[in-house]
Parts: structure tokens; sequence; C-alpha cells
């Protein structure tokens, strides 16, 4: 329910800059919202189909078989049924920092993919515990709503964007108070409000994933020792490939942060996840 809610909120936000930016250039501002609720409709369409291989193709991951990667797939399979899952394919990003994503439109269709890092750097209890998020995230169907949340929260930094650009070009014929006032919205609030429930949605859902995967692998401590180990070769070798806007998919932020980028990352700190899941490891959750 708080996440239906949001969402309504996000679309909502979406409607309003689309009044926004009708009313800052001088078009009729139902039209605009009628448009930009036509395209974030078509554009969720696009993402609920076709996200996972827009994704996969961002980080050149290739989806391998069993006869490929045997003892990967004999390992995610056996967590699958654990979870009460279908087996979801594999895919590996040739990439030497360890991380791991879940893509798909929902547990039939899902993706796991790790990148070599993961899988050369990580012990295998710490590689099980990585899966068993991932399928935490498939279980949870986090996956459709992070996609949309993303698409939806785009759209409106976008829509803002073209709405300064228009008034840009046209230049400033008109300095009314509205138009002032339009052009603040679409520059600051608008974006940070996107941003900020964004933020709702997906930093609960990492702590939920954590907890779902602990239950699931049975290991909170070796996840808790995966997140730290990720983070401290991220820190060093952050990721150059891809885009920022998919961080929230990680199971790590794989790009370069500073502290105060930290404070509107999509992720918990990884201090805060590893304090929750050394509790955990601590009660009796199965």
């Amino acid at each position: 329910m708080k996440t239906a809610l949001l969402m309504a909120v996000l679309t909502g936000l979406l409607m309003a800059t689309g009044y926004i930016v009708g009313m800052v250039v001088g078009v009729d501002p139902f039209i605009m919202v009628t448009i930009a609720f036509a395209l974030a409709m078509a554009l969720n369409f696009v993402s609920y189909w076709y996200s996972d291989r827009i994704v996969l193709r961002m980080y050149r991951a290739d989806i391998v078989s069993e006869n490929i990667a045997p003892e990967l797939y004999s390992m995610i399979s056996g967590l699958a049924l654990k979870a009460g899952l279908p087996t979801p394919k594999i895919a590996i990003i040739n990439n030497e920092t360890p991380n791991a994503f879940a893509t798909g439109r929902n547990p039939e269709n899902a993706v796991v993919a790790v990148t070599s890092g993961a899988l050369s750097l990580l012990r295998r209890e710490e590689l099980e515990a990585v899966l068993a998020h991932e399928l935490g995230h498939i279980k949870n169907r986090d996956m459709f709503i992070s996609t949309v949340a993303a698409v939806l929260a785009g759209t409106v930094g976008y829509l803002g964007f073209m709405g300064r650009m228009m008034l840009w070009t046209r230049g400033s014929r008109r300095d009314s108070s509205s138009q002032l006032i339009g052009v603040v919205l679409l520059a600051v609030f608008i974006p940070l409000a996107a941003l900020l429930i964004r933020l709702a949605i997906s930093r609960g859902r990492e702590y939920q994933a954590d907890e779902s995967g602990a239950v699931i692998s049975g290991n909170p401590d070796a996840l808790a020792d995966a997140l730290i180990r990720i983070e401290d070769v991220v820190k060093r070798k952050p990721l150059k490939q891809g885009s920022p806007a998919t961080a929230h998919l990680f199971i790590v932020n794989p790009f370069k942060t500073d502290s105060l980028i930290q404070l509107l990352s999509t992720h918990p700190t990884t201090a805060s996840r590893v304090k929750k899941l050394r509790e955990l490891a601590q009660t009796p959750y199965r």
C-alpha cells in the first residue's frame, strides 16, 4: 500500500510537471498534462517488456547456459527452490568490480546478473548470500516497481529540462511572477521531490531484500561480509560503464560517490545494512 501511494504521488508529480511546463512556455497546461501522462504510459509499457534487455545490453551482460556455468546454476537453483521461485537466467558482466543486480518484469522472466569480479573475489558463502539477496528482490517483485519509479522520475526530470530549454530559447518576453515561480519549481523543487520519492521506494526495498536474502541463504553474516567487501572494491574501482540512473538496481551502488551525494543515494549506507544483518544473525529469523 505504501509503495502504491508513493507511485501515485510520483505519477501526480509528473502530471504537475506537465502543467507547470505549459504555464511557463505559454502552452495550454491541460494539453501538457495529457502529453505527460501519455508519455509516462508509453515509457512504462516499453520498460515493462524490454527493460531487462536494455539494462543487460547497457552493461554488456551475456546470458550464460548451465553448461557454461554449472556451479553457478547449481547454487542459484538451490536458492530459488528454497525461496519458492523458478530458477532465473544468469548473466555475467565482464567487470572486475564485484556486484550484482536482478532485472525482468516478473519472477518467470527474471535474470540475475553478476560481474566476473563477484565470481572471482567473493567467497562461496558470500556469493551465495549475494545471489539470495537478488532472489529477495525477485520474490518481492521489486524489479518492476524500481523500473517504473526510475522511468517516471526520469520523465519528470526530462520534462522539467525541456521546459527550461524552451523558455530560454523563446526568450523572456513575459517576465510574469507565475513564469518565475514555474521556473523555480522546474529547476529545483520538482526534481528534488521526484528524487526523494524515488529514494523512499528504493532504500526501503534494499533493506527488505537484505532480510529476504538472509532468510533464503540462512547466512546474514555472509551477506554483511559481502557488502563490506563489495563496497571496499567499489571505492577503489568504481564502475565506469553504464548509467548512474541504474545504480539502484545493484546490490551496492557501483558508481563513485562523495559524502554529500551519499545522503541522496538510492541505497542505505552499507554500515546501516551491515548493522541490521548482524542483528538479524543474532535473532531467530527462520
